[in-house]
């Protein structure tokens, strides 16, 4: 919502595209600064109350928006709610990861993903709200969030579990530490976070850009646009629930496998509309699950000590990936305009496959138990 909303608002002010973009960007800049820093407080106070904080933050900073309209107050609001998501985002994700089993996390981190792609989905819908009172979009989320924040109460607290002495210390050193070690063992694991924020805010960000040169007017990009996301929604439960049963590896090689084939056929027929919106309905299927599949991977490599340091280098990459896609697939389409922009998909998600297919985990978590 507040990517979409903000962006409207600023150009309707005036406010130039590249200091649009970079505005956008103080979102991703609070996620992280806060990251290398969560881990402690995370351990000291509990999930619950990391998660009220986090909510709080957000709360205070939205309800903050329409006070004063002012292109350096909402850089700082911006970059805050950053701070705040980190702490929500984190906190969800290291408890659900950490209490679900092998045996159902793919499921239980499938149902989470898709409540993740809900909200990329439908946050960008206010965006009509603002014709009706600026500030109500802020507002109505603020308020929702609220809700979020009551429910969150009536959960028992609990806190990240210590499995050996050597990951006692939660120093900013010791941390780093920890952080190293989670990607000595999972890091094929964190590489998929970070392909699907490239994806999700490249064609978000670049995609209508590139395809008004294809031809396509602003009502039929409208219609195309969503349905990455639609893929991606439709089948994220039922390929959580066969990651369950089948080797998570394995499966996640061939879906980013048929990804890359599904955007390399899209190179040949993006300027077919028919074509083009199901070649991108069909590579959400497939690759739209990056996001949830990728944790569900990591919880099964990572001991439970270190799921906190693993999810908060998940959150780190997604938020690179979602800062360096729509950058360079800006630079793709400005200086290689005869080539298909889905190339730079493709590329990305052969690496990926490749980086699967030769990935052998060390050590089995679930054997070590």
């Amino acid at each position: 919502m507040l990517l979409t909303v903000l962006s409207v608002i600023l150009d309707q002010e005036g406010v130039s595209a590249l200091i649009n973009g970079l505005h956008a960007s103080a979102l991703y800049i609070g996620v992280l600064l806060m990251a290398p820093f969560i881990e402690k407080p995370l351990y000291q106070y509990g999930y619950k109350r990391m998660m009220l904080i986090g909510a709080s933050i957000v709360i205070v900073s939205l309800f903050l928006f329409p006070a004063w309209m002012n292109i350096w107050f909402w850089l700082i609001l911006r970059m805050t709610i950053g701070m705040g998501i980190e702490m929500l985002h984190i906190s969800s994700q290291t408890w659900i990861t950490s209490m679900t089993m092998g045996k159902n996390r793919g499921t239980i981190l499938a149902i989470y993903g898709l409540s993740f792609g809900l909200g990329f989905t439908i946050g960008p819908m206010m965006v009509r709200l603002v014709t009706i009172w600026q500030q109500l979009p802020f507002l109505l989320s603020g308020g929702l969030i609220i809700l979020v924040w009551i429910a969150v109460l009536f959960l028992a607290n609990e806190r990240p579990e210590h499995e050996a002495s050597t990951f006692m210390n939660t120093s900013f050193g010791h941390s780093f530490g920890r952080f190293i070690s989670a990607w000595k063992i999972a890091w094929v694991s964190f590489l998929c976070p970070f392909a699907y924020g490239f994806m999700e805010a490249a064609l978000s960000g670049v995609f209508p850009a590139y395809g008004l040169r294809l031809g396509y007017n602003v009502e039929t990009l409208a219609i195309i646009l969503p349905c990455f996301a639609f893929g991606s929604i439709i089948f994220q439960i039922p390929i959580g629930m066969l990651s369950d049963r089948v080797d998570r590896r394995k499966i996640l090689a061939t879906l980013v496998g048929l990804g890359t084939i599904a955007f390399f056929m899209l190179t040949f027929f993006e300027h077919h509309l028919t074509a083009l919106m199901v070649l991108l309905t069909l590579a959400g299927v497939f690759v739209g699950t990056l996001f949830s599949l990728g944790i569900s991977y990591m919880g099964d490599l990572l001991p439970n000590a270190l799921l906190p340091a693993g999810n908060v280098i998940c959150s780190i990459l997604f938020s690179i990936g979602s800062m360096v896609g729509p950058f360079l697939g800006g630079i793709f389409i400005k200086y290689l305009p005869e080539i298909s922009f889905f190339y730079i998909f493709v590329l990305m998600l052969f690496v990926l496959t490749i980086a699967l297919m030769l990935f052998r985990p060390k050590v089995s978590k679930e054997t070590t138990a």
